[in-house]
């Protein structure tokens, strides 16, 4: 879409939300399920679209993006009818007699930008949570995943009229161009680079954001840690979708006196998961783009590559790689790999790594991989991040019974499930006072039996 055209469908959209064509709930539900219903139907394009854009496998495809997307459209269709009722609260004594409740409304008019290694789930996510609010919604995916985009923009515009979401497909002349519009609310997920810029563009006209971005995530492996187990679980978690993953553990903090077993153990797993060759198997995928692809592969060490490190170049694909002896000082330490690649450092004591961790930016998750309940509480307790896991990676992300979101660095609000709902939702705190009786106290003439009442009523 060009310029005028985009301003266009935002207008529309600001006009029917003023409307009130968003405010009926039983059809924000009819949307949503008409909205399931077409996921399901195209979900062999969705898989050919992701395996056109990242050489995802169909079994990772509905896993990881299908699925999950499914899940939540069911949740808030499930949800919706309670998430949409004024919730009463308590009413103090001094504001006798009356009712308070809080009263959610839509912001209005929504700007979802999603990025391009989990093009559908991180897009339908959003996309849900906020028709379930009862928002009208501009989708603008990735000029990164164009396969799944034209997938996106298929299935939106076969079930949801265009005043109530559209997406906008394009680069970065159309992100700006959105970007200068007067949404009332904007969702952001990808790099903090561009989530910088989105926060600027926003506080300019104060508009309410979430932005969910990334980070180092620390994986910690602790003496006490079941070895096998916990590296069958940080391959898989490591690797999936080629490294590409926001809450992927970005490096290995390995205690001492097991890392050497704990690396033996990834290399099997790596064989176990994606066989001898993994560059040969077609159900490991690859590196969205060659700007990406030499970036990652520049991260890699020869010197203390352990595992792997083969690349092919023309298919865009670096296969599993671990590097031992890795240093903070080291380039893979230096930036979110976002790519295939394990470097595994050592430490003696948790007292250091969470103080390590704890100097640096907040990542976006944190694992922790242990038989120790003492340890695991100071993890909880004292080290800052976003969210994580004990004795498993990725899987917090895979509930809409828990927000997802940042910290810090990492991020800015959380979504998914109720707190999806809540993240596209203004709350009116309301009270609605009874005619029946009028308190005097608050009124002149002050008195000193006034005050008396005042104190009695109000501390």
């Amino acid at each position: 879409m060009n310029n005028q055209e985009i301003i266009d469908v935002f207008e529309r959209q600001k006009k029917y939300f003023s409307e009130g064509g968003t405010l009926d709930v039983s059809e924000r539900k009819r949307r949503l399920t008409a909205l399931r219903d077409a996921v399901e139907k195209y979900s062999d394009l969705i898989a050919e679209a992701l395996k056109s854009d990242l050489g995802k496998s169909p079994s990772e495809s509905y896993m990881c993006e299908t699925g999950l997307s499914l899940s939540e459209i069911n949740y808030q269709i499930k949800h919706i009818k309670k998430f949409t009722k004024r919730q009463k609260v308590t009413t103090p004594m001094a504001q006798w007699i009356a009712t308070s409740f809080r009263y959610p409304s839509p912001y209005g008019t929504v700007l979802v930008m999603s990025p391009w290694n989990y093009p559908i789930l991180l897009s339908l996510d959003p996309l849900a949570e906020a028709i379930a609010a009862g928002n009208t919604v501009i989708l603008k995916p990735s000029a990164y995943s164009p396969a799944s985009s034209a997938v996106l923009k298929k299935i939106i515009s076969e079930v949801l009229p265009e005043e109530v979401a559209a997406v906008i497909e394009g680069g970065r002349e159309q992100n700006k161009i959105l970007l200068d519009l007067d949404f009332d609310y904007i969702f952001f997920t990808g790099s903090k680079t561009v989530g910088r810029q989105v926060y600027e563009k926003a506080a300019s006209r104060l508009t309410p954001v979430t932005l969910e971005l990334g980070g180092k995530s620390p994986c910690i492996v602790d003496k006490t840690a079941n070895i096998s187990l916990a590296a069958r679980r940080i391959v898989f978690g490591k690797y999936l979708n080629c490294g590409q993953t926001c809450v992927a553990p970005d490096y290995v903090l390995c205690h001492g006196s097991v890392k050497e077993a704990f690396i033996e153990e990834v290399k099997k797993q790596i064989v176990t998961q994606y066989g001898k060759d993994p560059l040969a198997n077609a159900d490991y995928g690859r590196i969205v783009s060659r700007k990406h692809f030499e970036r990652v592969a520049g991260l890699i060490d020869r010197n203390k590559v352990v595992f792997g490190g083969q690349t092919d170049e023309e298919g865009l694909r670096i296969a599993p790689t671990v590097m031992d002896g890795v240093t903070y000082g080291d380039k893979v330490m230096g930036e979110e790999i976002f790519g295939p690649i394990m470097p595994i450092m050592t430490f003696e004591s948790l007292e250091e790594v969470i103080k390590k961790v704890n100097e640096g930016e907040s990542p976006l998750a944190a694992y922790y991989f242990s038989s120790d309940k003492k340890s695991i509480e100071k993890f909880l307790s004292e080290l800052r991040f976003g969210g994580g896991c004990i004795n498993d990676v990725l899987i917090h992300l895979a509930t809409s019974y828990m927000p997802f979101g940042g910290f810090g660095e990492s991020g800015l609000g959380s979504y998914h499930g109720k707190t999806g709902f809540d993240t596209f939702t203004h709350y009116k705190s309301v009270i609605d006072k009874k005619t029946i009786t009028d308190l005097p106290m608050r009124y002149q003439p002050y008195s000193k039996f006034y005050d008396f009442l005042i104190r009695l009523f109000v501390r």
